[in-house]
């Protein structure tokens, strides 16, 4: 039986200690391809760049496969997939620096370099370390490949993928592993302004009452968390209810007339 293909990415860099503790967690699964960017970007999310030239150059560090793009997480799965011919069978991303639980899903380069891989039917996993500190990466490391061969194994549906937590707590604590709700807590900007004027946003933790099934409750009380997000769509279907009729029983000049009266 063929090896899957497994595509790496990340957002802190193809040199980070994160994603070359992915890459040693996961070389013994199947056929590994590292395309990663250059040079740090976070919070990019699925940005890409369209205003200049992509530089692609063989990355150091490597065993073989390894490609470093001067661009975005969302760049080198474009340039894997449409330039180097790669076809993965997952997308797996990071391990961050800083966790991506909960809504800061939507901030994160990791995150976006699966979202980009979903966008085209490829299963992915986002892997991110609850704290920045990286000391504890190696112990995380062993409940990589589980994951990744269940992953493999089971399936995901056609758009979606998971974004993967571990918890600030010792190997020795961690509870389990729990399939998790996305959270609504998130980092929001706490800025300073320095001496020139220019702003540093910073950020401070904003914190929100969390369902005990979410990713931010379960981290909490120790376990690793599974959250599958879809890039199937991002539609309010209450909304699109509500507005829908309105706008489909009510002649346009009719509403033109309101407008036009309401600015009187």
């Amino acid at each position: 039986m063929k090896p899957p293909t497994i595509l790496l990415v990340n957002d802190d860099g193809y040199d980070a200690p994160g994603i070359q503790e992915l890459y040693q967690a996961v070389e013994s699964i199947g056929d590994v391809h590292v395309v990663a960017p250059a040079t740090q970007q976070s919070g990019t999310a699925l940005g890409f760049t369209f205003t200049r030239p992509l530089e692609i150059s063989k990355a150091e560090g490597y065993k073989k496969n390894a490609w470093k793009v001067s661009g975005t997480p969302a760049d080198c799965v474009k340039v894997a997939v449409s330039v180097l011919g790669i076809q993965p069978d997952i997308i797996l991303s990071g391990i961050n620096h800083g966790t991506n639980a909960g809504r800061n899903a939507f901030y994160s380069g990791t995150v976006g370099g699966v979202l980009e891989g979903a966008l085209r039917g490829i299963p992915g996993i986002a892997f991110s370390f609850e704290h920045l500190s990286q000391d504890s990466f190696f112990d995380m490391k062993m409940f990589i490949p589980p994951i990744v061969l269940h992953t493999l194994e089971h399936g995901l549906p056609r758009y979606t993928f998971f974004n993967v937590t571990f918890p600030h707590h010792p190997q020795s604590s961690i509870k389990g592993i729990r399939v998790a709700k996305q959270g609504m807590s998130y980092v929001q900007e706490d800025p300073s302004t320095h001496a020139d004027g220019s702003v540093m946003l910073n950020g401070k933790w904003n914190a929100y009452e969390e369902h005990p099934d979410t990713d931010i409750a379960l981290l909490k009380e120790g376990y690793i968390t599974m959250a599958p997000i879809t890039a199937r769509s991002w539609t309010d279907h209450e909304t699109y209810d509500r507005y829908n009729g309105l706008f489909t029983t009510q002649p346009l000049e009719e509403l033109l007339t309101e407008q036009n009266h309401q600015g009187e």
